[in-house]
């Protein structure tokens, strides 16, 4: 069986372990190949030659910048004693967010994993975490989570889409999740209107959904709530799933309330986000 290869971004803080963790609990189903990244946050005038040697263009102290290089090296190299010689792992320079993504996409991962401490009032409204931003801008899914889902049993996976248009997603990872885990689908749609009066026509754009994407052990499901994020907590309320998959067009920030962003902030489960075509 192909190999998932996972990309777990590390400031060697525990929600980093909580990726970790997570990540090896997909191993127990499906081979996975892990790699820790850590970007050292510098401007773009501290580079590293292919050899390891810092340069700057003198403001910052090339002494400091090496120090903390050999620092976050040795932990690097403590995850391999904690987790074993299998995983590999990285060091790298630049924004924080920038590397990641461009590290992510140079190097073909199938799956970003990130935990994330959430975000709740004014802090919400006014920053939004490095989880959040690399969901919206990444082409890579990044599965996100808060605490530690090591005893995660994944039969249910709950994709929740607006079906109105039906088209073939790019849905890879999903469907190894469900190779691997024998899961079952949960299409799930979220109106403001009434339930009744949609119904029918929902379903209908689920089930061409499904064929267009190759899904075929799934249920349909339609609720009305006030909004996408509070929809999906009070489905996940009823009907207990152990993932959500949520798309996103990579829109967001102060200007634009994105329900995926909102979700990774908030909700106590693990979350896939995607991009939509």
């Amino acid at each position: 069986m192909e190999k998932l290869k996972i990309l777990i971004p590390t400031d060697f803080s525990v929600q980093a372990e909580f990726a970790y963790l997570m990540v090896k609990r997909l191993e127990v189903k499906t081979p996975v190949d892990i790699h820790f990244v850590h970007v050292m946050n510098v401007p773009d005038t501290v580079t590293m030659d292919a050899n390891g040697n810092i340069q700057t263009c003198g403001e910052i102290d090339v002494k400091y910048v090496v120090k903390q290089k050999e620092i976050a090296e040795r932990k690097l190299a403590d995850l391999k004693n904690i987790y074993g010689n299998d995983i590999n792992s990285h060091f790298i320079l630049g924004k924080v967010i920038d590397g990641i993504l461009n590290f992510a996409e140079s190097n073909h991962f199938d799956l970003i994993v990130m935990g994330t401490k959430g975000a709740w009032g004014l802090k919400e409204k006014l920053s939004g975490s490095e989880t959040q931003i690399i969901a919206r801008k990444s082409k890579i899914p990044v599965l996100s989570l808060m605490c530690d889902r090591s005893d995660l049993n994944i039969q249910n996976i709950l994709l929740v889409h607006n079906f109105n248009h039906p088209a073939k997603e790019d849905l890879q990872l999903m469907h190894k999740l469900i190779k691997a885990f024998n899961t079952k689908f949960h299409l799930l749609q979220i109106t403001s209107g009434k339930v009744d009066a949609q119904k029918t026509s929902v379903e209908a754009n689920m089930k061409m959904f499904a064929e267009l994407n190759n899904i075929t052990n799934y249920e349909c499901h339609l609720i009305n709530d006030n909004d996408v994020e509070k929809g999906v907590v009070h489905f996940n309320q009823m009907n207990n799933m152990d993932i959500i998959c949520i798309g996103t067009h990579g829109k967001g920030g102060i200007f634009h309330h994105s329900a995926t962003e909102r979700l990774i902030k908030h909700l106590f489960k693990p979350i896939i986000s995607f991009h939509l075509n």
